[in-house]
C-alpha cells in the first residue's frame, strides 16, 4: 500500500462543526487495542490465572515493593478486573507517592470505567511528577478529545509524540482529532504513521479508510478496509465501512457480502442493516467478499 507524502502540520486547528460524512459516525472509531480485536497470545498469557497467581507470589514476597503492586495491577486491568487493579495501584502510590507510572496506570483504569475526573486527576499527577511521561500525556489528551477540548488534546498528543515518536496510539488519536475537524489529509498522514508502527491493529486502517471515503477516494478506502477485516475479522465497523467503500465503487456483490458479514457479527448494527438494504442484499444469499 502506497503511503501519501507527509505534509507540514498547521500550528493551530481550524475549528469547524464536526459532522458525519458517511453513514458511519466517526464516534464509532475505537481506541486502539480496546475494540473487537482478538487477544494476542502474549496478552492471553499475561492475563491468565497462572500468571496472575505468580505475580501474587511476587507481591507476597515483596509487600513493600510498589513495582510489584503496579505490575500485578497492570495485568489485572488488562484482564478487566478493575477493582482489584485499583486496589493494587492504590497500594503502589501509598508506598511511593512519587510513582508516576502507577498514577498513569490507575488513570487508565478510571478512564476505561468512565470515571474521567478521577482519571484526569491521576494523569495530571503523573505529569507533575514526570513531565516527560508520554503515556500520561496520551491519556490526558484522549480525555480532552472526548470532552471537546481540542486544543488541549492536540497539545498533549503532540507532546506524547515528541517524547515517543514510535507511539502508534498517539498518532492514531491525533488522527481522530484531525478527522473530527474534517482535516482529512492530516488525519490520513497520522493514521498512515500509526499503521506503519502497528500493522496488527485494525483501528488505524478503519479510520484511514473512513478519511479516504470522506475525500471520495473510494479505491484507497477499500484497500484499507480490506486490510482491516483481514487483521480483525470480527470488527463490525470494519466490515460495514468496507461495504460502504465497495458500494461507492459500484461493486454491489462485495458491498452486500461485507454488510452481511457485519450483520453476522452484530444483527442489530443499524449502519450495516441500512447498507445491506441499499444494495439489494437478501438474507440466505451467498456473496463473494474477496476475489
Amino acid at each position: 500500500m502506497t503511503q501519501r507524502p507527509r505534509r507540514s502540520r498547521p500550528e493551530r486547528l481550524r475549528f469547524v462543526a464536526a459532522g458525519a460524512f458517511v453513514a458511519l459516525a466517526l464516534a464509532g472509531c475505537q481506541t486502539m487495542g480496546t475494540g473487537g480485536a482478538p487477544e494476542s497470545q502474549d496478552t492471553a498469557y499475561s492475563t491468565s490465572p497462572a500468571n496472575i497467581s505468580s505475580l501474587t507470589e511476587v507481591v507476597q514476597k515483596n509487600p513493600s515493593d510498589p513495582q510489584a503492586y503496579n505490575m500485578r495491577g497492570s495485568v489485572l486491568g488488562q484482564a478487566g478486573r478493575y477493582d482489584e487493579a485499583l486496589a493494587d495501584f492504590n497500594k503502589a502510590v501509598s508506598i511511593d507517592p512519587q510513582y508516576a507510572q502507577a498514577y498513569a496506570n490507575r488513570g487508565l483504569v478510571y478512564r476505561q470505567t468512565n470515571k474521567l475526573d478521577q482519571a484526569l486527576s491521576d494523569y495530571n499527577k503523573a505529569i507533575s511528577i514526570d513531565p516527560a511521561y508520554a503515556a500520561a500525556h496520551l491519556g490526558r489528551g484522549i480525555i480532552a478529545r472526548q470532552r471537546g477540548q481540542l486544543m488541549q488534546a492536540l497539545t498533549d498528543f503532540n507532546k506524547a509524540i515528541s517524547i515517543r515518536p514510535d507511539n502508534a496510539e498517539a498518532y492514531y488519536n491525533r488522527g481522530l482529532l484531525y478527522q473530527s475537524q474534517k482535516q482529512y489529509q492530516f488525519a490520513i498522514d497520522d493514521f498512515s504513521t500509526a499503521v506503519g508502527l502497528s500493522q496488527q491493529k485494525a483501528e488505524p486502517y478503519v479510520a484511514r479508510g473512513l478519511s479516504y471515503l470522506a475525500i471520495n477516494d473510494f479505491k484507497a478506502a477499500a484497500g484499507d478496509l480490506d486490510d482491516a477485516v483481514l487483521v480483525d475479522p470480527q470488527n463490525v465497523q470494519a466490515w460495514t465501512s468496507r461495504g460502504l467503500a465497495y458500494e461507492r465503487l459500484g461493486d454491489k456483490n462485495k458491498a452486500a457480502g461485507s454488510y452481511a458479514r457485519a450483520l453476522n457479527i452484530n444483527q442489530g448494527y443499524e449502519a450495516a442493516k441500512a447498507g445491506f438494504a441499499r444494495v439489494g442484499g437478501k438474507f440466505g444469499e451467498t456473496y463473494q467478499t474477496f476475489d
